[in-house]
């Protein structure tokens, strides 16, 4: 999958200073950065309508756009989207839309405390909201996105707090899985030790989970500048269902807004079988 490529002034000096490979990584790097700046602006106007939590109701599902017809399809299961650490629920505005606009008629967002502590304690509060929504809908399992620290908090929920007999797929994007060493100055915060190779809760996730009944899906960029190393976003476990889908082209802040990796979502999310579910990652994306 492509998208037409940004151009950016100062991209043909880079190829000309800098010699082949590195150029292309280089070049690769740049464009894929000023894509992030430019979602982090776009995300910073949208970030007052996610502070609070959406009202809670019927579940319905979103307009289509203006002469745009929604696609008939069969019910399928709730849709949970988790952000990321600072973050609220408008980082999915987009990814949203186009789940709604291919049949998922219930997503639905959780904002996490941006005080919250403790990856455990914010696991346990997802697993009363999925409670829920069983509830609500009458739907004995969901679907849930993840992105960043939102994908750990639901690998904690799956795999330590028995969230695997309510989850049915759970999608991973720019999760740190095995510890990311980025930012050491952030270490102050106990989320972000949580999220440390080595940690305590990360070794809790080391452990054998015999019979879980979740299918993991784990998107990882090649140009995700919030990873270190890049393939700490992918999870490596012997007791769990398992695919890893690398995308190529694009950063960290725009794996839940490419329309792309959009489309790749909503394929791990269909697929009802282990061999549906590779086809996702078959030869990664390439987005950019």
């Amino acid at each position: 999958m492509k998208v037409t490529r940004a151009a950016l002034p100062f991209l043909p000096l880079c190829q000309r200073l800098l010699p082949g490979r590195l150029a292309g990584l280089s070049v690769a790097l740049l464009r894929a950065t000023a894509l992030d700046l430019a979602i982090l602006a776009g995300h910073l106007l949208l970030y007052p309508s996610g502070v609070f939590q959406e009202r809670r109701g019927p579940s319905a599902p979103l307009p289509p756009p203006d002469g745009a017809a929604q696609l008939p399809t069969e019910t399928k299961r709730p849709v949970v989207l988790l952000h990321g650490f600072i973050d609220n629920r408008s980082v999915f505005v987009l990814l949203r839309r186009s789940l709604a606009q291919h049949g998922r008629q219930q997503v639905e967002s959780l904002n996490y405390s941006p005080l919250t502590c403790d990856i455990r304690t914010a696991a346990e509060l997802l697993g009363r909201h999925i409670e829920e929504i069983c509830e609500r809908t009458g739907s004995a399992r969901v679907d849930i996105v993840g992105h960043s620290l939102g994908g750990l908090i639901a690998r904690y929920y799956v795999q330590r707090l028995g969230g695997d007999i309510r989850v049915g797929t759970l999608v991973t994007l720019g999760t740190p899985h095995s510890g990311t060493r980025v930012v050491p100055l952030a270490n102050a915060h106990p989320i972000v030790r949580q999220m440390r190779p080595g940690s305590e809760l990360l070794d809790e996730l080391t452990r054998p989970a015999p019979g879980c009944r979740t299918h993991f899906v784990s998107f990882w960029s090649d140009l995700d500048h919030l990873m270190d190393p890049l393939e700490t976003a992918c999870v490596d476990h012997p007791d769990l269902m398992v695919q890893n889908v690398r995308v190529s082209g694009i950063g960290h802040l725009a794996l839940p807004v490419h329309p792309a990796v959009a489309t790749g979502i909503r394929q791990a999310l269909d697929a009802d079988t282990t061999e549906a579910a590779a086809d996702v990652r078959s030869g990664g994306l390439t987005v950019a």
